[in-house]
């Protein structure tokens, strides 16, 4: 089998009901709203099921869910209408505007990070006499964009914004989720949610968007205490591919990575362990990501340490996760904005909790998904969306060999009996081969077939979409049969 790549994956967006753009008919739809099928919709679900098993409960974390709008306050505190903005440049001529980073890089070849100041880019831009990529005219200087969308509240519209991360709410609730839930340190607060990004220039579908789906733990820490984390012996052995600069990524134990100070102690050191089997679970070829620590002109300007998880795909490596040692940077925001106490005692000592942040892009890491699993099998004329079985948005299709003598009844009692417990798909509709072949290339694990001996001996043909593989099941053990192979590990 052959991998697809990216033009693959949107092929099979489309036509299957994974996901698509918004507003399609209009032709004023605005660029980066994508809307989930039948199918995404519960792929994602699937996806966030397998991430609060792996993640959620097995870190012992709590889940909130928070308001998708927020007063300027908030915003003011964390720093975000100050610096949440990305680099762009103007034509004079037509007017169009441009990501200046991703300009620079595109017709020049030369990578200046986007946390650089404009002149940086003004440099750039005369040096390799840069001109617009649309017309060709002259460019104005390079400036900072607040990416934040502004909203107006009430009849007065009074100002407040869209968040543009889901992870505020958690730092503005903390003391009160501190206190309700006696809690201590450390203790992880997650969130699922949208999230809202004005970019400059969305594209490539699902990997840049202004409206996505963020799944954020924002673990709360005692600095003093980075090395103290209750589960680490249970992952200290996972590989974790990190790099640094330009160095390749290693395979390093979670244990050698913090003894070596390559990450910010054992607790940051777990998470990301926890991180890593998560993503092997979820379908993504650990051999192909990486853990790669950002330098100083990268880093969020709230981080102090930071790597981004990233994953090999045909669009390059894709960031997934933002994993973002925060210090004291929010809570001591939020305490100075809000005139609130923030501190919390930990062993009889006073602390101001520091966060460190998995930030996961939840359509980005569905898209890497996809691509790491969509085949072509030539040798037997099919495509084959090789999800692991408990992430597949169809878990069994159930077909009637034909619609006459009674199997068809027959195929619409068994797809009833099931449903209940499985995401079934009934079709009559077509040759057996081509049925088969829709169910693999939306992911379909299992098919069960409905034909003359099941009127026989009460007995169905299971074919696994991998092998291809047959097998005959009693009618009554189907149930059994299909729970054992969409188990989780």
């Amino acid at each position: 089998m052959t991998a697809a790549g990216y033009d693959g994956v949107m092929r099979l967006a489309l036509e299957r009901g994974f996901y698509f753009p918004s507003c399609g008919p209009y032709g004023d739809a605005p660029a980066g709203f994508w809307e989930y099928g039948p199918n995404g919709t519960a792929f994602k679900n699937r996806f966030l099921a397998l991430w609060r098993r792996e993640l959620v409960r097995r870190g012992g974390m709590m889940e909130i869910d928070g308001s998708q709008i927020m007063s300027r306050s908030v915003f003011e505190a964390s720093g975000h209408l100050a610096s949440f903005a990305d680099p762009v440049v103007k034509c004079g001529a037509c007017g169009s505007t441009f990501r200046a980073d991703r300009l620079v890089a595109e017709k020049a070849g030369v990578a200046i990070p986007e946390a650089a100041e404009p002149a940086a880019f003004d440099a750039a831009v005369a040096e390799h006499g840069i001109a617009c990529a649309k017309c060709g005219g002259a460019l104005g200087g390079a400036r900072r964009f607040n990416m934040m969308f502004g909203v107006g509240i009430g009849p007065e519209g009074e100002r407040a914004y869209l968040r543009p991360e889901t992870c505020q709410s958690i730092f503005v609730d903390f003391p009160r989720l501190y206190k309700t839930m006696r809690g201590k340190l450390p203790m992880a607060v997650a969130q699922v949610g949208k999230s809202f990004r004005n970019e400059i220039s969305p594209r490539q579908s699902l990997l840049r968007l202004r409206e996505f789906y963020q799944a954020e733990i924002e673990v709360f820490c005692n600095p003093a205490r980075l090395d103290e984390a209750e589960g680490f012996p249970e992952v200290e052995g996972v590989k974790l591919r990190l790099q640094g600069g330009e160095e390749r990524a290693g395979p390093v134990t979670a244990g050698e990575a913090a003894e070596s100070g390559a990450v910010p102690g054992r607790l940051v050191a777990y998470y990301m362990a926890l991180l890593a089997l998560f993503y092997e679970k979820a379908g993504i070829d650990a051999e192909r990501s990486r853990f790669r620590r950002l330098g100083e002109k990268e880093k969020a300007f709230y981080a102090e340490a930071a790597f981004d998880f990233e994953v090999e795909t045909s669009a390059g490596w894709l960031e997934l996760v933002a994993c973002n040692y925060r210090s004291g940077h929010d809570l001591a925001g939020h305490a100075a904005g809000s005139g609130e106490k923030f501190e919390v005692d930990d062993g009889g000592e006073k602390v101001l909790p520091h966060v460190f942040e998995i930030s996961m892009g939840i359509d980005r890491s569905l898209y890497a998904i996809l691509e790491h699993s969509l085949r072509e099998d030539a040798e037997n004329d099919r495509t084959v969306l090789a999800l692991r079985p408990y992430l597949a948005p169809v878990q069994v299709g159930v077909l009637s060999l034909v619609k006459k003598d009674g199997l068809k009844e027959r195929a619409d009692r068994i797809h009833r009996s099931l449903r209940g417990d499985f995401d079934a798909f009934l079709d009559h509709s077509g040759a057996i081969g081509r049925r088969y072949r829709r169910l693999d290339e939306i992911g379909a694990p299992y098919a069960v077939t409905v034909d003359h001996r099941t009127a026989q001996d009460g007995t169905v043909t299971l074919r696994s979409r991998d092998t291809m593989g047959q097998r005959r099941v009693a009618e009554e053990d189907l149930p059994d049969a299909l729970r054992g192979g969409l188990r989780i590990p």
